[in-house]
Parts: structure tokens; C-alpha cells; sequence
């Protein structure tokens, strides 16, 4: 059975840093695209990052703030949260796609970890 936990959220005033952590098992993602995308109380859940092989590619909310990464041999997949801004508030959500390839659209990943939530106050 395929899980993905996500860690490292939390309480952080602005303009502060988080990096939130999602490990993978049941399965190898290393070979296929994994992102992040979060989800504000009263809105649409939203895309942050992506990465797949060696390419990355981010929200214009968030670039040149965080960073999206992987470690292939842990399974795990980050994202370095810097210069936090009360916007950034939201539930934080891994997803994994049974592609390779830079997709920004939630339906086109397959699963999902359970969130972390992300508070940045001001």
C-alpha cells in the first residue's frame, strides 16, 4: 500500500523558514514526478512545486522562496520554506504522479499524503 507522510509544518512568524518533509513507501517515486500544493481555509487547494529528474518548477507565489527537492535513496521529497509570509498559511500536501514529467494540475497526481498544517503569523 502506497503512504505519503508528510512532516515539519508548523508555528512560524514571518518571514521565517520551514522545510517540510514527505517520505514515500510501499512503492519507489524516484523515476516519476512528486509536488507539493497546499490548501487555505475557504479556497481551492493549489499548486506550489514540482519536481521530476533534475527539473523543477514553482508557483509564482513562491519562487525564489522555496525550494523543492528529493532525496531518491530515502524516498523522500522536501520543501525549504524561506521567507515565510502570513499568505503562505495553509495545509501543506505531498502528492505523487505515476508520470515523469512537470504537472501542475492536482488530478494528475495519484496519491496524496494527509497534510501538515503551515501557520506563518505577522
Amino acid at each position: 500500500q502506497v503512504q505519503l507522510v508528510e512532516s515539519g509544518g508548523g508555528l512560524v512568524q514571518a518571514g521565517g523558514s520551514l522545510r517540510l518533509s514527505c517520505a514515500a513507501s510501499g512503492r519507489t517515486f524516484s523515476s516519476y514526478a512528486m509536488g507539493w500544493f497546499r490548501q487555505a481555509p475557504g479556497k481551492e487547494r493549489e499548486f506550489v512545486a514540482t519536481i521530476s529528474g533534475g527539473t523543477t518548477y514553482y508557483a509564482d507565489s513562491v519562487k525564489g522562496r522555496f525550494t523543492i527537492s528529493r532525496d531518491n535513496a530515502k524516498d523522500t521529497v522536501y520543501l525549504q520554506m524561506n521567507s515565510l509570509k502570513p499568505e503562505d498559511t495553509a495545509v501543506y500536501y505531498c502528492a505523487a504522479a505515476n508520470l515523469a514529467g512537470i504537472f501542475l494540475r492536482a488530478n494528475t497526481y495519484s496519491y496524496w499524503g494527509q497534510g501538515t498544517q503551515v501557520t506563518v503569523s505577522s
